[in-house]
């Protein structure tokens, strides 16, 4: 019954609060309305100048190729490499495409290193077609996410940055927002346990949490056509370990912090090499040896690799059984650790 009551308080003092119900609600929204259209590595409106000197059909038609496609501008024909350049170093072209005796030439604007490389990746590929004669009988055959649609491959990852901020956040800054206005201490001097109080803290961001995923996943299928695979049990399992994961951590960082600015920090530290070391953005096989091992203890890298597996792949527990003991363990830790990391004085 005590910890019945105590999840109400939590409930009321989220109620009363002007600003957070306003937050719950809007920002699984913002994050999914907005962010799909803009989180894409795609590049596209790739501005080329080709300088063609053989003016042979082969390379007209090339140039026509270039025209056609939905990756580039064409910035049009240029006399020499030295005008082409030239646009390169003023700003005005990306890619330079020079013919001349039969060989082609690909120079890129490096100074936007992502843009560079793979709009040269696009350029050569575009160039190897039309010169291979195999080039029509070759087509690739794609077995998930059929039309390489990034949405549907970021989308699941976008409920890891919902979860992680709902769940992570708001527990950190509701703790050390009690302390500071002196609140918390009328629950040490009761005979409430260190089990009942922090579960009356994390309760309410989990049940926060399973309304955040599941606003996310109708807005996906309402505005993107998006929906999961696999099972939808399995994404909610997921985000739930997830969730256990980062309100554990937002406590233990609430227990050592004194005033919000400083937990404030100490979050933002964690988050940020939580999120740029789990393969949310680039793939962790790409990373150097050093840091491709963190991946073993950062519970965001099984999460985004588990809900992608069941969400574009349509796996089963079985194919993320290995992510969910992981997610299990990491959480069940860090959950002991905020409960023996609070100090409570009766």
């Amino acid at each position: 019954m005590t910890l019945k009551y105590l999840i109400q308080k939590e409930f009321l003092q989220i109620r009363r609060n002007s600003f957070l119900p306003r937050l719950i609600v809007m920002f699984p929204i913002v994050i999914m309305c907005v962010m799909p259209w803009v989180m894409s590595m795609e590049v596209k409106n790739i501005v080329v100048d080709v300088v063609d000197a053989d003016r042979t059909t082969q390379s007209q038609q090339l140039v026509h190729a270039i025209e056609a496609s939905n990756y580039f501008v064409f910035n049009g024909q240029k006399a020499t490499y030295a005008e082409a350049m030239n646009d390169i170093e003023t700003g005005r072209a990306d890619v330079i495409l020079e013919i001349r005796d039969g060989r082609y030439l690909i120079a890129a604007n490096a100074v936007n290193g992502t843009k560079g490389s793979i709009g040269s990746a696009y350029l050569s590929q575009i160039v190897m077609d039309g010169r291979s004669p195999l080039a029509s009988d070759i087509a690739p055959l794609t077995l998930y996410n059929k039309y390489q649609n990034y949405k549907l491959y970021m989308i699941p990852a976008l409920l890891a940055i919902v979860m992680m901020l709902m769940t992570g956040f708001l527990p950190t800054l509701n703790i050390v927002g009690e302390k500071e206005t002196g609140t918390i201490e009328q629950i040490n001097v009761t005979p409430v346990s260190k089990w009942a109080f922090i579960l009356a803290k994390l309760i309410p961001y989990w049940l926060i949490a399973f309304f955040v995923v599941t606003v996310s996943l109708l807005l996906a299928w309402l505005i993107y056509g998006i929906t999961s695979v696999g099972s939808l049990w399995l994404v909610y399992l997921l985000a739930m370990l997830l969730a256990l994961f980062f309100s554990s951590l937002g406590l233990i960082v609430s227990n050592y912090s004194d005033t919000m600015q400083q937990a404030m920090f100490v979050m933002w530290f964690f988050v940020v090499c939580l999120l740029l070391l789990s393969g949310l953005f680039t793939p962790t096989r790409s990373m150097p040896q050093w840091a491709y091992m963190t991946t073993y203890v950062n519970p965001m890298h099984y999460f985004i690799d588990a809900v992608r597996t069941v969400f574009i792949r349509g796996g089963n527990f079985h194919a993320i059984a290995h992510q969910v003991l992981a997610l299990f363990a990491i959480g069940l830790l860090m959950g002991c650790w905020a409960v023996q990391s609070y100090k409570k004085n009766s």
